[in-house]
């Protein structure tokens, strides 16, 4: 249970933030305008919760929607709590758990696709293993994938299905991870390599963006 505990947590929020750019500052206006508006119809008047300071501290940075929604004080009435919609993560057959950030408005990815995407990869503790995008600059290298047998399942069963723009988290088990060191994506330099090869045997947190379907 404590491990079933740690997943869920790193699924939801690993410091709070996501780890990807953002889509733009109008498409980030205009989703953020949407949930305030769904968000306000469905909280009560009077809501208070006790946040630990870790967390206090992350509001001036700007915490995400999960945060959010588990503690806020909106002035609005109260809807009918029967039509209000909890966001649970989805778990698949093989032990993946995923959310959608971001839906995609484009075409849909299938199995067999040829698919550009940015991702970063993380332990479950939130610790940085790899990503295609500096975490510093914020530039990006976004990699050209196969959907097929060549890269990790994991990946593969949360990249299917998806529409370009589109943005998961996903927790991905070890059994449907790095199962063997030629499995894409995995970085060509030596000590990146290694340094992802290196959590093979531990579940791997994922935030992938597609971008294109080539």
């Amino acid at each position: 249970m404590a491990m079933e505990s740690l997943l869920a947590k790193a699924l939801m929020s690993i410091n709070g933030l996501s780890f990807l750019p953002r889509l733009g500052a109008s498409e980030d206006a205009r989703v953020g305008n949407t949930f305030a508006k769904e968000l306000s119809s469905q909280i009560p008047t009077k809501i208070s919760c006790r946040v630990p300071k870790r967390i206090f501290l992350l509001g001036s940075v700007g915490l995400n929607s999960a945060l959010l929604y588990k503690c806020s004080t909106i002035a609005e009435p109260l809807a009918d709590m029967a039509d209000t919609e909890i966001i649970r993560p989805r778990k698949m057959t093989s032990g993946v758990k995923f959310l959608d950030m971001i839906e995609g408005m484009g075409p849909e990815a299938h199995e067999g696709d040829l698919v550009k995407v940015n991702y970063v990869c993380r332990r479950s503790n939130g610790y940085f293993v790899h990503s295609t995008v500096d975490q510093f600059t914020g530039e990006s290298n976004p990699i050209i994938i196969p959907l097929d047998d060549k890269i990790i399942k994991g990946l593969k069963e949360i990249l299917v299905g998806m529409k370009v723009g589109g943005k998961r988290r996903a927790v991905i088990p070890p059994n449907v991870g790095y199962t063997n060191e030629n499995l894409q994506p995995i970085p060509d330099e030596f000590g990146h390599r290694r340094r992802i090869l290196s959590h093979s045997n531990e579940p791997l947190v994922f935030e992938v963006q597609l971008l294109k379907i080539l």
